[in-house]
Order: structure tokens, then sequence, then C-alpha cells
């Protein structure tokens, strides 16, 4: 067995990827090909912490009703995304599902909601596995 056994398959250049898939996902409402078909994502562009500028990332979720539950992952790594950083120091952010966009207001979920959540964020405990730090879940709510 390959010492990768578990691991996502992350393209060697992420940055690259996800400008790849950004231009596919505007272009055609949200409708993605090859290893992105079918998957839950959605665009999230937040206000860099340090820079003041728009970043936009591309991002698995799963619906909660009006709202979106999202994870820090950073696919694994010891350290969260730099999305998740520009989210606690502005918790306003645009998002895009599907063909809509509109601004949500972000927030960390406490561990009696977390609970709840690792039941509809099927993806997270296999995430989790990937490393020692707790991933944050994060609740994108629509404004």
């Amino acid at each position: 067995m390959s010492s990768n056994a578990g691991k996502p398959q992350i393209p060697s250049d992420m940055k690259a990827f996800n400008l790849k898939v950004i231009e596919e996902f505007r272009a055609t409402g949200g409708q993605l090909s090859g290893q992105m078909a079918g998957r839950q994502i959605l665009l999230l562009t937040t206000i860099g912490a340090r820079s003041g500028a728009e970043r936009t990332t591309v991002i698995g979720y799963r619906p909660r009703g009006r709202e979106f539950a999202v994870i820090a992952s950073n696919n694994g790594a010891d350290k969260a995304p730099a999305w998740y950083h520009n989210l606690l120091a502005n918790p306003i952010a645009r998002i895009e599902v599907g063909p809509e966009r509109f601004q949500v207001k972000a927030r960390v979920v406490g561990q009696d909601e977390r609970a709840k959540l690792t039941e509809i964020i099927d993806y997270l405990e296999r995430q989790q596995a990937l490393t020692p730090r707790q991933i944050p879940i994060l609740i994108l709510e629509r404004l």
C-alpha cells in the first residue's frame, strides 16, 4: 500500500487548478466537468486580512436550509487555509452557488452545533484524519 493511501488527490499547482475551476464554474453557472463534475462546490470571495485584496477560492459545501456549511480543512494541512483567516478578520463575504451570487456572513460553529453538522458534512471525517488540528466548521449565512 502506498504512503499516500487515504490522502486526497491534490494537484501539483493548486492555484492554477483553482483558477481553471473558477473560470469553468462562472462560464457554466456551476456545472463542472472532469474530476469536479457532480461535486457540491461554491466560490467564496473574501477580503484579504493583510492585503485588503479580494480573494476567490473553491470550497466544498453542504446546504443547511438557506445556509451553507463549509470546513476549513486546507486539504488536511496542519494549518487552516488563508480564506479562514480572512473570514475571521472580516466575516462578510460573497459566494457563488450555481448561477447565484450573494453576500454572506460567516461564523465558526461551537461544539454543540459541530456535532450536529458532522452528520451532513460527509467528508469531514476523512479530512480530519489527515491532521491533528481540529478542522473548523463555518456557517455562511445569506444576508
